[in-house]
């Protein structure tokens, strides 16, 4: 959070680099009356009872990477886009691999819905949390939650 209470990172946890650990309690600066809202939200959309964040971010990036997360947070709940498409909604329709770029400095995963980005043709390509993350949260927002795999 940053001194004006906007959300500035959210990390889900990873297999392969569990970096949120240092972050969850350990910080100085942990605030968890400030963090109280983000941790309800984030309970209420697991729980499918929100599909919407309402939180004020603060995400720090290029001009660019700040075009497509405002662009990210237009996908609704349940769909998908291309990375191809995603540029030509911010206007830069060769700039494919940049929106990939772009997707995973995204800093604020979930909130900020990256995972609703895959490749050309409906493939499952990058997610900084990896992709058996990203099937799982496709999963779990689509018509038909498969939670388990099967």
């Amino acid at each position: 959070m940053n001194s004006d209470g906007a959300l500035t990172r959210f990390i889900l946890p990873d297999d392969e680099q569990p970096r949120w650990i240092a972050e969850l309690g350990e910080s100085p600066d942990w605030d968890e009356a400030a963090i109280a809202p983000v941790a309800r939200q984030v309970d209420e959309y697991f729980a499918r009872k929100r599909r919407d964040f309402d939180l004020p971010l603060a995400a720090e990036g290029t001009e660019f990477q700040q075009a497509v997360w405002r662009q990210l947070c237009l996908i609704p709940y349940g769909e998908t886009i291309s990375y191809g498409e995603m540029a030509r909604r911010i206007g830069n329709p060769d700039a494919q691999r940049a929106v990939g770029m772009a997707n995973n400095a995204n800093p604020i995963g979930l909130i900020v819905p990256c995972h609703r980005v895959i490749g050309a043709g409906g493939k499952l390509v990058g997610f900084g949390g990896g992709l058996p993350m990203k099937v799982a949260l496709l999963r779990f927002e689509g018509p038909e939650p498969d939670l388990f795999g099967i």
